[in-house]
């Protein structure tokens, strides 16, 4: 019996092992389409230039100058430039006559991207405790988103290698012109901030216009900066938000790009989203442990604060997010 009984399981082993199988986990091999080079020293020097005309307030040279080159620019580069010109009310009662900038690429297709910022500068520095009154420069809160989507707009231009989308781009006019931080009494009767995306998201340049989603840059080239997942980004476009991260990833900028959520921020985007109805996501410097950097609206904001290692981080995953579409 005990011979007979280890013949069977001698025999039933031999039978298991004939008979296994290796199952192997395949990973589907994630597919890259190409996608040019994205120039840091390009982009900064658009910064620079932008933060030369002085501060963008509406109604100032700086502003005007800042107009007609970012038009000048942008037509040289082969888009289809238009402006949308409207007033809006300040929060102190004053109408401003403001203009936003509008350039499509390949207007024919279909499926669109859309790429956004804010051009103005704010008219205070309401968070120094210096010189409060004058305007600020502006380098990081709006010449940064300028500078890194002109730069996409110039490469998309002068490389052979063009995206399979169609492309917008809109810069904004009159989104930093908020209540002051320390205003005694508050005008709560309409949002004083983002004049330029109110007004567009209500009346778009092309009638029914849409797009796939949208990225908008603001603060977007500041020393170490870090990128966190925004509040109202994750609320309307989740699903872009892992995207554009998970690419940052796969780019190397992981240590820029980080896989925190903050809370929602008032930009832009919002109306985009509440109002225009297309997913738009915002790549903005706030920490959800401190906020705004130590910098803003303040006349810190200046040319020193400016890293291409920044706009880099931020211009390579954007252009790269595009040409994978």
């Amino acid at each position: 019996m005990k011979n007979r009984f280890w013949l069977i399981a001698l025999l039933v082993f031999a039978w298991a092992c004939s008979g296994e199988k290796t199952t192997e986990t395949v990973v589907p091999e994630v597919v890259t389409k190409p996608y040019p080079a994205f120039n840091a020293d390009s982009a900064y020097a658009f910064v620079q230039k932008q933060v030369d005309f002085g501060p963008r307030v509406p109604g100032t040279k700086g502003h005007a100058d800042t107009k007609a080159w970012m038009i000048s620019k942008l037509e040289s580069y082969g888009w289809t430039v238009q402006t949308q010109d409207f007033q809006a009310k300040t929060y102190d009662g004053l109408t401003w006559n403001l203009t936003n900038v509008i350039a499509s690429y390949n207007p024919q297709a279909t499926k669109r991207i859309l790429l956004a910022a804010h051009w103005d500068t704010r008219r205070i520095a309401d968070k120094d405790t210096e010189r409060i009154k004058e305007p600020i420069d502006g380098a990081n809160d709006g010449a940064s988103g300028v500078g890194v989507v002109m730069e996409i707009a110039r490469v998309i231009a002068s490389q052979e290698l063009k995206p399979e989308v169609g492309i917008d781009i809109i810069f904004f006019d009159g989104e930093d012109d908020g209540e002051p931080e320390n205003a005694s009494v508050t005008n709560n009767s309409q949002v004083w901030w983002c004049h330029g995306s109110q007004y567009w998201s209500k009346n778009k340049h092309v009638p029914n216009y849409s797009a796939f989603y949208g990225i908008l840059v603001d603060l977007v080239g500041g020393k170490n900066a870090r990128f966190y997942r925004e509040g109202y980004s994750r609320k309307y476009a989740s699903g872009i938000v892992s995207k554009v991260w998970g690419n940052a990833a796969q780019l190397g900028h992981s240590g820029t790009f980080i896989q925190q959520d903050s809370p929602e921020i008032l930009d832009d985007h919002v109306f985009v989203n509440e109002w225009a109805g297309i997913p738009m996501i915002d790549i903005i410097e706030f920490s959800p442990e401190f906020g705004f950097g130590h910098y803003h609206h303040t006349h810190q904001d200046n040319l020193d604060l400016i890293d291409p290692r920044t706009l880099k981080a931020v211009g390579e995953t954007v252009i790269y997010t595009v040409y994978q579409e």
